[in-house]
């Protein structure tokens, strides 16, 4: 007999009411869910953000396509019919992914006016002939030949952030990895492979999580005050950047600014910001909280942590099994261009969905035993963390390439680290369309 990582079998997970629970630890017993406990959903809600399994369950069986009145959306939790939308952006648009979730007030707007701020049609959320051509642009910085060559940035500054993490364990006997080294490392390491400088990571970092915040959260009127000001500030900084029209034919930025769009116009200002201000967002951020699952989990799992930097092809496994069970992504956005039947409901134009993208890579008609971690399982590879299609993340490869080595760094460095038992669960991000533990606790 063998575990799921192909060794002798260990301790089992921890489980909480939905089976193993997240972060390897208990979570407080609750009733399961049921169907007509649906009315009571909050996507914004303590026991949704701490352990949305039992609701995705829930959802998926029997409401696979349901409406969410508190934010009019209607919730989409199996696999074939997530599978379906994003493969068919002509009928399910992506104009709406980049919308605030929650309604911005008068004096936030204004601050973002005032910064000339406009959400234009880029990336994720371009439905027009222009994506392909703005696709292909960003796409060939984050190819796999270029990742290839990014491994050796990435093992150096890995390694020189897990230098100040090994002296704040000498000096005080713990440390946080998720703030001294996941939330830092590709911010990092983006900026080198981009070209950008004269710019600190900790301003960059801040500026692309207030932008998540402020349109995937749900701030207070004082809240979105402060995340504007913010989101104004990273603006301006793109334009200034953008706006620079010496910018080498190479580098990322000058490669905007030369693309034509399909009528032979130049990109304009506005477009070529936006795209910038995608990549920027999910460079950083969303791969910092992929590696802070990724780390936090390989912890809590008995008999990772001590393997992953030996054993060849494990770190990237277990990278793809969280994709699969706990992406950083949770869930995306698209619109219904007329009406269209999806999952037995039929929707009208302009119905707007939200992709439950977390829960479809635990369908148990697609990933068997889904509730447990199996790396290498067959179809490992199968999920929808990246999105599929036309509009797949184009740095899906870097992302899994960094969160892999930074894995890797970290156990070969500290193989006896383990998580500080004293420690009081994780604060956890609790965005519409992101989740990650904000701490990750360590001693050695």
């Amino acid at each position: 007999m063998t575990s799921a990582l192909g060794g002798p079998p260990g301790p089992a997970f921890p489980t909480g009411p939905a089976g193993p629970c997240p972060y390897g630890r208990a979570i407080d017993a609750s009733p399961v869910p049921s169907i007509e406990a649906l009315g009571a959903l909050d996507l914004f809600g303590e026991g949704f953000v701490r352990d949305p399994y039992p609701w995705l369950d829930v959802l998926r069986a029997d409401a696979p396509v349901h409406h969410d009145p508190a934010t009019g959306l209607w919730l989409v939790s199996r696999y074939d019919d997530i599978r379906r939308v994003l493969l068919d952006p002509a009928v399910f648009r992506p104009d709406n992914a980049q919308h605030a979730i929650t309604p911005l007030g008068v004096p936030a707007l204004r601050v973002l006016a005032r910064a000339g701020f406009r959400v234009r049609p880029a990336l994720a959320n371009n439905g027009s002939p222009s994506h392909p051509g703005l696709r292909r642009v960003v796409t060939r910085f984050f190819n796999a030949q270029r990742v290839a060559a990014a491994v050796p940035v990435i093992e150096r500054v890995a390694g020189e952030l897990l230098d100040t993490v090994g002296s704040e364990i000498d000096a005080v006997g713990g440390s946080d990895l998720f703030g001294a080294f996941a939330h830092t490392l590709p911010c990092r390491v983006m900026m080198e492979l981009l070209g950008i400088d004269g710019l600190d990571t900790t301003t960059l970092v801040r500026w692309s999580d207030a932008s998540l915040e402020l349109f995937w959260g749900r701030p207070t009127a004082e809240r979105q005050l402060e995340l504007a000001a913010l989101v104004a500030e990273f603006h301006q900084w793109l334009t200034t950047v953008v706006s620079d029209r010496t910018a080498p034919a190479d580098s990322f930025v000058g490669a905007l600014v030369r693309h034509r769009l399909p009528d032979g116009e130049l990109l304009d200002l506005q477009t070529a910001v936006g795209a910038c201000f995608f990549v920027f967002v999910a460079g950083q951020s969303t791969t910092g909280q992929l590696i802070a699952t990724v780390l936090r989990g390989a912890l809590a799992e008995p008999g990772v942590w001590p393997r992953v930097a030996q054993e060849e092809g494990l770190a990237r496994a277990w990278v793809e099994e969280v994709l699969r069970r706990e992406p950083p992504v949770t869930t995306w956005r698209r619109v219904t261009e007329r009406p269209v039947e999806l999952g037995g409901v039929r929707l009208p134009a302009g119905a707007e969905l939200l992709l439950m993208l977390m829960g479809s890579g635990s369908d148990p008609e697609v990933f068997t035993a889904p509730e447990g971690m199996r790396p290498h399982r067959a179809n490992s590879r199968h999920h929808l963390a990246f999105g599929v299609g036309r509009h797949r993340c184009p740095g899906a490869s870097l992302a899994r390439t960094e969160a892999a080595v930074a894995l890797r760094a970290a156990a070969g460095r500290f193989p006896t680290l383990h998580l500080t038992p004293e420690a009081p669960p994780p604060p956890v991000l609790d965005l519409l369309s992101f989740r990650a533990p904000l701490e990750v606790r360590v001693s050695p």
